[in-house]
């Protein structure tokens, strides 16, 4: 406790970063301000079914991502998940459209073009989910629009709202990375994800302290050491590398020596990172478009796959993420090229030829440690659904896994390593000097 103080004094020392964590303060609480304002025409009052409806299923995890502000007819509805849906697009595109790999080595100049392309997608994108959004809304609260405004009169200043509510969040996100402290989008998506926690501690705490006054603490004590035990296991795996050992054969340019020493490639057991849940779950929310949120209307198949506590839904979900940590790894490293960059600057793994040899091995060990990882991100992908067999509420069981728990994990440790290299160069300690935060964290996006 007492090096935890002594770091937030560095940390208030530190004039750029007190400028940079009170710019980040500011931002995240416009965004949760904006989180509560209704749409203008609509009665919070009688939102009651369409709370209801994200208690439970697909339309929980929505609601997760925005922050409470998909239940609440908020102007930040549809949050930031159009513009991830946008990311993800163009990194395919990126992958399979020979334009947008060109684009890709341009540089600086490319990715601006492709931040670019991104959000006149992500605008594109809200043009369909906005009034999807509004036609869920009617079903769901009708009786909430105000007497005297009609549907149809409401729906379009309404798609303009929900779409510029979505770009303001976007913006803000941006301001943060550039400002603030962290990267910006990541942040409003832990920062949605988190401000569920405290409601949904209470609730389930309440429940159990109703149901047994002493199994019931017992079971809740029981959760608490899972979820710790979860957490600990997700930092700790998340960082581990397995280092392959590249000898830098000795050259002499004039009278300098340059090279003979070893060093490592350290590949990463989560060289995807939490991008195959997202992946899967952008998959997984299909069915929920296709149904136009009317679940009770649809089959056997839609419904299992609309409930991510069913075996189906589960089953689909593994498989998809393991497949996507496969494509996302295979599409975020090359060992082709990373072979010829050793070669290039005399480099070699011992006992490996250059070149073809090279490459082959550093796949065969990208192949080996990407399969247990994505094992285990899929395990932490299903914890929710797990949580629920020994009957821990749906709200709070979001905590136990999934993408809510890695972003969570990924985002506190990136931000902790930017804080700690605003004191480190300026000769403060940080909060952890030799601890996890020095091998890079897991963004969310």
């Amino acid at each position: 406790m007492k090096k935890f103080i002594e770091y937030l004094k560095n940390c208030w020392k530190v004039e750029d970063l007190r400028q940079r964590l009170l710019i980040t303060l500011l931002f995240t609480a416009i965004y949760r301000f904006g989180s509560f304002v209704v749409l203008p025409g609509i009665n919070p009052a009688m939102l009651g079914k369409l709370q209801s409806q994200t208690e439970g299923g697909l339309m929980s995890l929505l609601d997760m991502f925005s922050g409470g502000a998909f239940s609440n007819a908020s102007i930040f509805a549809l949050g930031i998940m159009p513009y991830i849906s946008a990311s993800i697009v163009m990194q395919l595109l990126a992958v399979a459209v020979p334009y947008f790999q060109k684009m890709q080595r341009e540089g600086e100049s490319g990715r601006k073009k492709i931040s670019q392309y991104t959000r006149w997608l992500t605008v594109g994108i809200l043009i369909f989910q906005a009034p999807s959004y509004l036609l869920n809304l009617k079903y769901q609260a009708g009786q909430a629009l105000a007497s005297g405004i009609s549907w149809t009169v409401f729906t379009l200043p309404a798609v303009i709202i929900l779409a510029a509510g979505s770009m303001f969040i976007l913006w803000l996100g941006e301001r943060i990375t550039d400002r603030g402290v962290g990267n910006g989008i990541s942040l409003i998506i832990m920062i949605g994800i988190i401000a569920r926690l405290p409601q949904s501690f209470i609730q389930e705490a309440t429940s159990r302290l109703e149901a047994n006054s002493g199994g019931g603490l017992f079971m809740f004590i029981i959760e608490l050491l899972i979820l710790f035990a979860v957490i600990c296991a997700s930092i700790l795996l998340t960082q581990g590398t397995r280092k392959v050992p590249v000898q830098y054969a000795k050259r002499v340019v004039g009278n300098k020596q340059f090279g003979g020493a070893r060093q490592y490639i350290p590949l990463k057991l989560f060289a995807a990172n939490v991008m195959p849940i997202i992946f899967a779950q952008a998959l997984m929310f299909i069915p929920l478009a296709i149904v136009q949120y009317q679940s009770e209307n649809a089959s056997w198949l839609v419904r299992s796959l609309l409930d991510n506590r069913s075996l189906l839904y589960n089953c689909v979900y593994v498989v998809l993420i393991i497949a996507f940590t496969y494509f996302y790894t295979a599409i975020t490293l090359n060992p082709t090229q990373m072979a010829e960059d050793m070669k290039r600057n005399n480099g070699f793994i011992p006992g490996i030829k250059p070149g073809k040899d090279t490459a082959d091995y550093i796949e065969t060990i990208m192949s080996r440690i990407t399969f247990p990882g994505s094992l285990f991100i899929a395990f932490i992908a299903v914890m929710p659904a797990l949580a629920g067999l020994i009957d821990v509420q749906q709200g709070f069981a979001q905590f136990f896994g999934g993408t809510s728990l890695l972003i969570l994990v990924g985002v506190v440790i990136d931000t902790l390593q930017q804080i700690e290299s605003h004191l480190l160069m300026r000769h403060y300690d940080g909060l952890l000097n030799s601890g996890h935060t020095r091998k890079g964290g897991v963004s969310a996006y």
